[in-house]
């Protein structure tokens, strides 16, 4: 399995954030784990497609807001908000409140 790389959160930049945060189902999986906490891959797929989804898990590490990690067969998710929120104070905040 090979390794998954991280950004160093500063060289996160906005666009890339606001990018990976425009597609609803990114945006919907930040909020499962601002809300839930660590979580696998299969609890935040909603039933959707294993190679959607690693595209959409792949946009989020890229982006810095997601670390994952491979605990055996699994790869476990979190987000890394207090990072991003010493990067770009109440973003997270305000687009999660966002969400209707």
């Amino acid at each position: 399995m090979r390794a998954l790389t991280h950004p160093a959160i500063e060289d996160v930049t906005l666009t890339q954030v606001l990018y990976a945060l425009s597609d609803p189902v990114r945006l919907g999986v930040v909020r499962q784990l601002d809300r839930g906490g660590e979580a696998t891959c299969s609890a935040l797929d909603g039933g959707r497609p294993k190679s959607s989804m690693s595209h959409h898990f792949r946009v989020l590490r890229e982006a810095g807001l997601v670390r994952t990690k491979t605990d055996g067969a699994a790869h476990m998710n979190e987000l890394r908000r207090p990072e991003l929120d010493r990067r770009f104070p109440g973003l997270l905040t305000a687009v999660l409140a966002a969400i209707t």
